[in-house]
């Protein structure tokens, strides 16, 4: 076992990370780093290593949380915070997006490319609503409801009520399922044609009922049920 003080400075991983850059440093070398010690058994690269065996690899990683963590020899409160704040800014910048505000959504897809990496992680349904103007350009998103593993509780008067406070002219509602399975429920149904029917009494149209799942998505417009 060697120290980090035993290794010759120009390859310990901060030197490394100076003079190679930081995409040509290890997995192990990266952890290293955010870790920055070791304990008085186990050299910093060790406790890497170690975090990457239990883990199962760096792609496993963020499925991480902190009683896992702590269980791992040499890993305390402050290490364990530190790893899953950075766990935490690499998904969210993986995931920056930007809005749908002012973008044209005539098919599903591009509402399909946006919302997919939000539900990606989700373990519950969420239901949202685009609200469109009259050339059906996306004036804003809202996130409804959240409900059960596979059950969302969604009210149509919640729905209309946010398209009149933004002078919608139309709707397309957007909700997951967690278990990947996209194809519609009996409540689905129902509830899109509820939504359907209310649209056409109040002027409000809805425009598509999109269902995703894993990295695909079931669209009521395009099956023909709108």
């Amino acid at each position: 076992m060697y120290k980090l003080k035993e290794i010759p400075k120009e390859d310990r991983p901060r030197e490394r990370l100076i003079n190679l850059g930081v995409e040509n440093l290890s997995n192990e070398e990266l952890l290293a780093i955010i870790l920055k010690t070791g304990t008085k058994d186990i050299s910093v690269r060790e406790l890497a290593d170690m975090i990457l065996a239990t883990v199962g690899g760096i792609q496993k990683l963020g499925n991480v949380n902190y009683q896992m963590l702590i269980s791992i020899p040499g890993i305390g409160n402050a290490k364990a915070c530190s790893l899953l704040a950075i766990i935490e800014v690499a998904k969210r910048i993986s995931k920056e997006r930007t809005s749908l505000n002012n973008i044209c959504i005539k098919s599903a897809d591009v509402a399909f490319e946006y919302f997919k990496s939000i539900f990606e992680d989700k373990k519950q349904e969420y239901f949202y609503a685009i609200y469109l103007d009259n050339k059906k350009k996306a004036i804003e998103t809202k996130l409804l409801f959240i409900g059960t593993l596979n059950q969302s509780i969604v009210h149509p008067r919640e729905v209309f009520k946010e398209a009149y406070l933004l002078s919608a002219s139309s709707i397309i509602c957007v909700h997951n399922h967690p278990s990947g399975n996209i194809t519609p429920s009996k409540e689905d149904i129902v509830l899109t044609k509820r939504l359907c029917d209310i649209g056409m009494l109040m002027g409000i149209k809805l425009v598509d009922h999109l269902i995703i799942g894993s990295d695909t998505y079931y669209s009521f417009l395009e099956n023909n049920l709108i």
